[in-house]
């Protein structure tokens, strides 16, 4: 396998590095909205690399190597000598059509030697929980599936995916990644700590949620922001919410951001599901936490024999939370994973990654979740 890197910015253009192969076998790239046209893109990377798969997505900030970077597209070009690709993509027209189109995608990649599936979204109209339940419920269980939803800094605007043609909004694409010769490494950690009481979800609808112990949820959620609440939704980034079944097992948490709100109906726009009945607690950041949490994603996701291209997707709000300590995070990735790593990966709307407690692939927030790739 050969991996060839490539990092755009205004004031220097295009720069490569790495080694390059034979023809690619896919080219994934992470770009910055209003960094380049997504013509200019499409067009400078079928120059370089031909009629190669060609997918992408808009971010909250990029990741090439121990960096992060803002206002970039960074590019990673895979040749693999045995593994093969496909990908496939659906338009979402609205967010009820997510679980359809998890499936309809997995049905579209599935064959005997599927080994993984990695899925870029459209990061501000799907449900990501009923997106990942599609996909899974499609393959076998032994088919890692991961990626993330596109991300628009901290505006919650607009988010657009690329899958052989020029990004756009409402599009989800995924690549699935065939053969014994490939190994899949993923890993998944947050690091945020919970604090004040439980509250019990009493009334939401599927990624909607309206009362938390019968009381207006964007009020109570208001109450506890106090002047921070003026910069809602892209303040609730600092303040996800866990959520757990009544009775469930401590660790079996998934975490929520909000990616909308609506002041008329008093309720919260989550990135996935908030089911009914379910337990809620708010939760606030510990920047060593959240790097040692990136550390233990790394660590789980390192179990690939050679060299490999390590994929990270990073919740906005961990970027906005850590400010200038958000290179810890990835540099701790880039020395777990080891110098025969390449490192790229963007700050998303959600995470996709087997969950670290029960192993069942879910959308996650406000975690580091990593996929490893390799061949033998």
């Amino acid at each position: 396998m050969w991996i060839e890197q490539r990092l755009w910015t205004a004031g220097q253009g295009w720069a490569v590095t790495g080694k390059r192969g034979a023809a690619a076998s896919l080219v994934l790239y992470f770009a910055a909205p209003g960094s380049l046209p997504g013509e200019t893109i499409l067009a400078d990377l079928r120059a370089a690399y031909g009629d190669a798969p060609i997918l992408g997505c808009t971010t909250g900030g990029e990741i090439l190597g121990p960096e992060v970077i803002d206002d970039s597209v960074v590019v990673s070009a895979l040749g693999f000598e045995h593994a093969k690709v496909r990908v496939a993509d659906r338009d979402l027209s609205d967010v009820s059509q997510s679980k359809a189109i998890g499936a309809a995608l997995a049905r579209q990649l599935e064959e005997p030697d599927l080994r993984a599936i990695f899925i870029l979204s459209d990061g501000t109209n799907v449900n990501g929980d009923a997106l990942v339940a599609g996909c899974t419920e499609a393959v076998a269980a032994d088919v890692a599936v991961t990626g993330g939803l596109a991300g628009d800094g901290a505006r919650f605007k607009s988010t657009a995916v690329g899958c052989n043609d020029v990004m756009r909004p409402g599009r989800v694409a995924a690549v699935g990644l065939y053969g014994e010769s490939l190994s899949i490494g993923h890993g998944s950690f947050g690091g945020w700590d919970e604090f004040g009481p439980p509250r019990t979800i009493t009334r939401s609808a599927a990624n909607i949620l309206y009362e938390l112990d019968g009381e207006p949820a964007l009020d109570l959620y208001k109450r506890y922001l106090g002047d921070e609440a003026q910069g809602l939704p892209g303040s609730a980034l600092l303040f996800p919410l866990s959520i757990r079944p009544q009775g469930g097992d401590e660790g079996g948490e998934v975490v929520r951001t909000i990616v909308g709100i609506d002041e008329e109906a008093k309720s919260m726009i989550f990135a996935g599901d908030m089911p009914t009945g379910h337990l809620a607690r708010l939760m606030r950041g510990n920047f060593d936490n959240l790097v040692d949490g990136a550390g233990r994603a790394a660590e789980s996701a390192a179990a690939v024999s050679g060299p490999c291209l390590g994929l990270l997707v990073s919740c906005i709000g961990r970027k906005l939370l850590m400010g200038q300590r958000i290179a810890e995070e990835v540099e701790i990735v880039a020395d777990v994973l080891g110098k025969g790593s390449s490192l790229m990966g963007f700050y998303s709307y959600g995470e996709i990654s087997p969950h670290g407690f029960t192993g069942k692939c879910e959308l996650h927030n406000q975690t580091m979740t990593i996929t490893t790739i390799s061949e033998r």
